[in-house]
């Protein structure tokens, strides 16, 4: 009988074991040469694609106001209150240090909040300082005090009188209440606004400035949070009464990248040292078998990030995955050649011939269980998160090398090792052949319960609510995550929404009409559950009015309505109503100017207001919120907005708003990923296994292990994020591996050995089984690895992924043999000819 191509390749590869593992070798270092090209990329802007309508609409908002991206330590006195004269001190001291921080454009605390007031002695003349600074100006109207300026003997000096007044006038803020103190003056905040170097600064950079540029980029987070994190641990060395918590933007950004990195070097070292090789070990019971798939999985790891790094790729929170998914994932090609080479021996065959048959028998399987795994992963390209798309792409560079080295690396090392085999026949394929006897048996019974047991299972998917919540990317053990789930329940949320409001006029945001549609906004925006701040430049200019016109209470509110409580009654003295638009608009127009003049160097009003004061900018601050409750506030409020204000050009975006919608888009592009994932390897199963029958009904086990692990998780869990809408695509091409395998082992019985259905099913069981449960074994419990990072999109893929690949092994043995018995004669003959 001539040799077909597959047993030609393997003699060759047998016969010439050290250039094949000279030659694994070198592939290895051509690829893993690219890793020096890999960064680590720690900005939240990663997972959106350049031209994401979102981050395109909250960069327009950040070059057009000043940069939202901050650092915020929350401030909690152990006993006392805020207004505790040493926590006075320690909150100026930390605001006159936070300008340290690089990259610092704004600092903004209770000590440095810049006040309007007047003196009894000259009504018609506006104080602006900052708090500590009004006790000393309301004494010396001709006082120099400002932020900086202030001591420690100053604080101490404050009579208790004059602290309560400090405090009232905060709680009365609306610019700080639960912004930067919370109502009963028990947490406090000091918030960092910084301008972080972003990729766009290296435009027109060559050479050594480009270098030392995007050093600066990629360092940039870094530095901030050490910087941040040592003014945390000075502050509460220097006032032990204080608990110092640290949220923010900034800190989300390396929380990402510090989780990641954790993950890479606990969980992979687990997989590759502890899991992989005590599993592979106690399976296949061959030192030399579990030392080469190590090596390989080594090999295809390094060969995976050095490929990345050819492409461009980063490293981010999904990347730093990449290890363990690839070390899982490379361990079923190796399994399948050692289990069907140590029986080979096992029966009697010499190391050569059982290495060359092995080939044969499991050339086609693992080569196409790779394409469709590869396909699986490849599917991840529909994602609208860019690290989703770049872990799929690279994981689908190690799979490849994987099937590479298991076919070429794994028979030439194996000749080379002393290979011991028993002679007994194993407990496992003892206890395979005692099942597989039981499912022939109990074929009639096993088809319609695990039907009706699926179909139940499945009916639980609808209780998954698509959703994401970016503070939950991490779990209760991460700081980060801790120290914001405080701060929005006693201070302010990490959630926010920003609006850029545009009169597309000049000095159109002086408008009476304007400011009162500004004030209807935020009162409508304050009125809903989720918000628990709302930052306008109303509450400014309300202050400003109030101020001007002898800090009498009753004229705190716009210019216009104030004018009934006789607020601003120069205005009315000409009588020239007509012109009182006119007038209003340039009294407002003049209160900020003296504002904006009277303003210390980084504590402008360009936070709220455009340089041509054409638009202002509203913060709101959510709670922790879902996907689906952010999207439909921003629902609610662009309805207001097009019922309201119709002719303005209104500008809605932020983290919270940029995180939702991709989250939900990115489902929805998954499923489309998925269905044409699932569209191309039905046509492969149906050319390789040459039956359009058994193609069509290789779908049944491929489909229902994903279904029935969403049903699962609906039961478990009940909330599919970002991470979970790519577990299809992925799980897809893995769990056609195992029906792949038993199908080609059935029908390898029935062609070749011409075995009735029955005792075909039973050869499957024999010499596949004992592999699927192996591969499945060490499958799922490095997914289970996974499933213990700290990061919940990681964790819980893994999680998922470990249920789909667990219930593919049960539909397998349980639900797909006797679908594969039912074929009457017809199919028989056809499948025997």
């Amino acid at each position: 009988m001539p040799e077909n191509n597959t047993v030609k390749f393997g003699r060759f590869v047998i016969s010439h074991p050290w250039l094949v593992i000279l030659a694994s070798i070198l592939l290895v270092v051509a690829t893993t040469f690219g890793a020096r090209l890999l960064e680590i990329k720690t900005d939240y802007r990663v997972f959106f694609a350049e031209d994401n309508p979102q981050l395109i609409a909250f960069e327009n908002i950040q070059n057009t106001y000043d940069k939202a991206d901050n650092a915020m330590f929350v401030i909690t006195p152990k006993e006392g209150s805020v207004f505790d004269r040493e926590t006075l001190k320690s909150i100026h001291w930390l605001t006159e240090q936070a300008w340290q921080i690089p990259y610092t454009t704004r600092v903004d605390s209770i000590t440095n909040y810049q006040h309007t007031w007047v003196t009894p002695e000259d009504e018609d003349y506006m104080l602006v300082g900052a708090l500590l600074c009004v006790p000393d100006k309301s004494s010396n109207f001709d006082s120099e005090c400002e932020h900086e300026s202030v001591t420690e003997q100053m604080i101490d000096d404050l009579s208790d009188v004059e602290i309560k007044r400090l405090q009232d006038i905060v709680l009365h803020e609306p610019q700080l209440l639960n912004r930067v103190i919370n109502p009963d003056s028990s947490v406090t905040a000091v918030n960092v606004t910084v301008q972080l170097p972003q990729d766009p600064d290296l435009e027109g950079l060559e050479g050594k400035a480009w270098k030392e540029k995007k050093t600066e980029i990629l360092t940039a987070v870094t530095k901030v949070s050490e910087h941040v994190q040592d003014l945390q641990a000075q502050l509460m060395e220097r006032n032990p009464n204080l608990e110092v918590r640290l949220t923010g933007v900034v800190m989300m950004n390396n929380t990402f990248a510090e989780t990641g990195k954790n993950d890479m070097m606990t969980l992979t070292p687990i997989m590759l040292f502890l899991v992989i090789p005590l599993a592979l070990y106690f399976m296949i019971r061959s030192i030399s078998g579990t030392v080469a798939s190590v090596i390989i999985i080594i090999f295809s790891i390094m060969g995976a990030l050095g490929g990345a790094g050819w492409l461009g790729i980063a490293m981010t929170a999904p990347m730093f995955s990449v290890p363990t998914v690839v070390a899982t994932m490379a361990v079923a090609d190796s399994v399948h050649l050692l289990v069907t080479f140590l029986q080979g021996m096992r029966h009697g065959m010499n190391k050569q011939d059982a290495m060359v048959e092995s080939l044969r028998i499991n050339m086609m399987p693992i080569f196409l269980t790779s394409i469709t795994t590869v396909i699986g992963f490849l599917t991840m390209n529909f994602s609208e998160v860019p690290p989703l798309r770049d872990m799929g792409n690279t994981v689908a560079v190690g799979v490849t090398l994987a099937f590479i080295f298991s076919v070429t690396f794994l028979p030439a090392m194996m000749m080379l090792m002393p290979v011991k085999v028993s002679d007994k026949k194993s407990k496992g394929h003892h206890w395979m052949d005692s099942f597989a006897n039981f499912v022939v048996d109990k074929r009639k019974v096993l088809l319609p319960v695990m039907a009706v047991l699926s179909i139940a299972i499945i009916a639980a998917i609808p209780k998954n609510e698509l959703n994401d919540e970016f503070v939950k990317y991490f779990d209760e053990s991460i700081d980060f995550r801790v120290d914001s789930d405080y701060t929005a329940e006693n201070l302010t949320g990490l959630y926010t929404a920003f609006y850029s409001i545009d009169t597309k006029t000049g000095s159109g945001i002086h408008e009476p009409e304007f400011m009162a549609m500004l004030q209807d906004f935020v009162k409508y925006a304050e009125q809903q559950p989720e918000v628990l701040h709302v930052q306008s430049y109303t509450d400014v200019m309300k202050r400003l009015n109030k101020s001007m016109n002898g800090d009498r209470e009753e004229c705190y509110a716009l210019p216009k309505p104030s004018l009934e409580k006789g607020c601003n009654a120069v205005l009315l003295e000409d009588g020239e109503v007509a012109e009182l638009g006119t007038l209003i608009r340039e009294l407002t127009a003049q209160y900020t100017l003296i504002y904006e003049t009277s303003l210390p160097r980084g504590l402008s009003i360009n936070n709220q207001v455009n340089s041509d004061k054409s638009a202002t900018r509203i913060q709101i601050a959510l709670e922790n919120l879902s996907s689906v409750q952010v999207l439909n506030l921003e629902d609610r409020f662009s309805q207001w907005f097009e019922q309201n204000a119709p002719e303005m050009e209104i500008s809605g975006s932020s983290p919270a708003i940029m995180f939702a919608h991709i989250g939900q888009n990115n489902i929805y592009s998954m499923l489309k990923g998925t269905a044409w994932a699932l569209v191309l390897i039905s046509l492969l199963l149906i050319f390789a296994l040459r039956s359009l029958k058994l193609g069509m009904l290789s779908l049944i086990p491929n489909i229902v292990p994903m279904a029935v692990a969403f049903g699962i998780w609906g039961i478990f869990q009940g909330q599919i994020g970002m991470g979970l809408s790519v577990v299809t695509g992925m799980t897809l091409g893995i769990v056609v591996d195992d029906t792949v395998h038993f199908m080609s082992k059935y029908l390898r019985a029935r062609r070749e050995k011409g075995l009735d259905k029955e005792a075909a099913v039973k050869y499957a069981f024999h010499t596949v089984g004992m592999a699927l449960t192996v591969t499945t074994i060490v499958l799922v419990l490095g997914f289970l690895v996974l499933g213990m990072s700290h990061y919940v999109m990681n964790s819980h893929m893994g999680i998922l992924t470990a249920i789909t690949l667990a219930v593919a092994l049960i539909i397998d043995f349980l639900l797909l043999p006797p679908l594969l018995m039912l074929g009457g004669k017809k199919l028989k003959d056809k499948i025997a000819n």
